[in-house]
C-alpha cells in the first residue's frame, strides 16, 4: 500500500474513533506491520507539525490519538463552554446526594429518607 492512501487511512481511523486507536487495531486495519505503522505516524506527526496545523497525534501507551494541539485551547474553550448544560430538579440533585452518601442504598431506602424529610418539612 502506498504511504499516502495509508496517511489517509490512519488519520481517518484516528479521527472517526474520537479515541485512542491501539496499534493492533491500525495493524489489523491496514495489514501493515507495526514498524511500518510507527513510521507513517511519524511523518504524520512531522507534517502536522511543519504545516502548522491545529491537530497533533499523540501517542498513549500503546496507541494513539489524534487531538488538538494544547496551545490552542484558549480558541477552542469558548466554543465549547457555550454548550447547554443540563439542569437537575431539586428531586435529582437530592437523591445523587443521599446516593453519594451511600452508593449502596436501595431505591426505598432512597424514598423513605425523602419522604421523612418532606414530612418534616411539612408539619
Amino acid at each position: 500500500m502506498e504511504i499516502e492512501k495509508a496517511k489517509s487511512i490512519i488519520e481517518a481511523i484516528l479521527f472517526a474513533s474520537g479515541r485512542e486507536v491501539e496499534i493492533k487495531e491500525l495493524m489489523s486495519a491496514l495489514e501493515m506491520s507495526q514498524d511500518e505503522i510507527i513510521k507513517i505516524i511519524d511523518i504524520m506527526k512531522q507534517e502536522y507539525e511543519n504545516n502548522n496545523r491545529g491537530i497533533e497525534i499523540i501517542k498513549v501507551g500503546e496507541a494513539f490519538q489524534l487531538t488538538t494541539k494544547k496551545d490552542l485551547y484558549e480558541y477552542i474553550y469558548p466554543i465549547f463552554d457555550k454548550r447547554s448544560k443540563p439542569n437537575l430538579s431539586n428531586a435529582a440533585l437530592e437523591t445523587l446526594s443521599i446516593i453519594a452518601y451511600n452508593p449502596k442504598i436501595t431505591r426505598a431506602e432512597i424514598e423513605t429518607i425523602r419522604r421523612c424529610k418532606y414530612w418534616r418539612n411539612n408539619v
